[in-house]
């Protein structure tokens, strides 16, 4: 067998290297069995599929590991996770980010959102101090168990201070220990290739449907010069989608979506059904 590339072998080496985001385990499996090479999970995904809230602070480092540790258990893919804040100040983002490599992350993010923070997309964010992030960053660089953990610093300064700012920002972030960069919520293609031009270091874009990015496919976003292209809640706003149908449909008793999902032998493949069925044969008299 051949070793499994790490998140950072990939991020420095496709253009762009397409992650899309798993909100649940089972999302996760169909990642992977799709052939994805990675994929993330936000805390935008989490907390809305696991607990019904907005992503506005409302849940912290327990709640939301919680559902991250159910993700990485069923799949070895490298994943990005979404760390917020760091949920305090630099002993508590080194507390964080040492127990996500634990339970299997490869890659994270922070931000310089002040607590509690809000979805990137968000009207209403506030920043901390350059200053502040910047020691987040270097505890993170300085204290991750693993050498190879890939430290993702995103800057929300555009909404509040303008694409100067965070711009400025990003070149100090990555003095600071930063290994890339996610300048979020830029609003034109122009602002997007600024971005890439000005700050030539590996950069993420953020995919939000609905949001205030334009929404560019993966090739587009490399020929900008991302290096990391992420489609994070895709899957959670098309399965919403989907439930939100499937429930209509069964309530006016019209039944039009009946057989139209996966079949099931098909969904029992996903869960890999087949592998606990011949263990059961293998070992059983």
């Amino acid at each position: 067998m051949t070793e499994s590339k790490t998140f950072r072998q990939l991020a420095n080496e496709a253009s762009p290297l397409v992650i899309p985001g798993a909100h649940d385990a089972l999302t996760a499996r169909i990642i992977e069995q799709t052939g994805f090479d990675a994929f993330m999970i936000g805390g935008f995904q989490i907390v809305g599929a696991r607990y019904g809230v907005p992503d506005i602070g409302l849940l912290g480092l327990g709640e939301i590991s919680a559902g991250v540790r159910d993700i990485l258990a069923v799949t070895d893919l490298p994943c990005l996770v979404d760390v917020d804040t760091g949920y305090g100040d630099v002993k508590n983002v080194v507390y964080t980010l040492n127990h996500y490599e634990k339970i299997g992350a490869q890659a994270i993010f922070i931000e310089d959102q002040l607590a509690p923070k809000r979805c990137g997309h968000m009207a209403g964010k506030r920043i901390v101090p350059v200053e502040e992030m910047e020691a987040k960053l270097r505890a993170c660089a300085g204290e991750r168990l693993n050498p190879d953990t890939f430290i993702i610093a995103r800057t929300d300064a555009i909404a509040t201070d303008g694409l100067d700012e965070a711009l400025r920002r990003g070149e100090r972030y990555m003095k600071a220990g930063a290994d890339a960069l996610f300048i979020e919520a830029p609003t034109s293609i122009e602002d997007m290739r600024r971005i890439c031009e000005e700050l030539p270091v590996p950069q993420l874009a953020n995919m939000i449907e609905g949001g205030v990015t334009p929404l560019l496919a993966p090739a587009a976003l490399g020929e900008l010069g991302y290096s990391i292209a992420s489609y994070g809640i895709t899957t959670l706003m098309l399965t919403a989608r989907t439930i939100r149908d499937t429930l209509a449909d069964i309530k006016s008793g019209e039944f039009k979506l009946a057989n139209t999902g996966l079949t099931f032998p098909e969904y029992l493949d996903i869960v890999e059904m087949p592998r606990w069925s011949a263990i059961e044969d293998r070992y059983e008299s």
